[in-house]
């Protein structure tokens, strides 16, 4: 007996903004990564960086996480897009830098409860973003 092939989609996988939990999960992380970079001592030079009031930096945060995580696409919206690299032009980000920045994330991550597999892969994209920034402290 021959039965008809019925083509089917391929399963499509949960987006890490899914995975994370949404929006509402996003604020979380955000909030608890600014958390830590105000209590962090090897945070110091990149939370001079930001203005006093986190409060317009942890909007346009939580906008771009949402939709670098595959979430709503508001960021790009309201925004543009990131050109991260030109927006923190200003700032010296060497090494010191990404890796403050990455301990805060990691921190925040963890405070949140976020699973060690997710962690594990939002870690290894956040580096790359995070490495890509570095504007100093390059050697020939």
């Amino acid at each position: 007996m021959n039965l008809p092939i019925t083509p089917t989609a391929p399963a499509q996988s949960a987006s890490h903004f899914e995975l994370l939990g949404g929006h509402k999960a996003v604020l979380r992380l955000v909030n608890a990564f600014y958390r830590q970079m105000d209590t962090r001592l090897d945070a110091v030079g990149i939370r001079a960086m930001h203005e006093p009031d986190l409060s317009s930096t942890k909007a346009v945060l939580v906008l771009y996480l949402c939709e670098w995580l595959g979430g709503p696409k508001d960021y790009s919206a309201q925004r543009g897009h990131p050109r991260l690299r030109m927006r923190h032009a200003g700032f010296a980000i060497g090494i010191p830098e990404r890796d403050a920045w990455l301990a805060c994330m990691q921190a925040a991550l963890s405070e949140v409860g976020v699973a060690p597999a997710l962690q594990s892969a939002l870690m290894t994209a956040f580096f790359k973003t995070a490495d890509f920034m570095r504007n100093t402290g390059f050697h020939p």
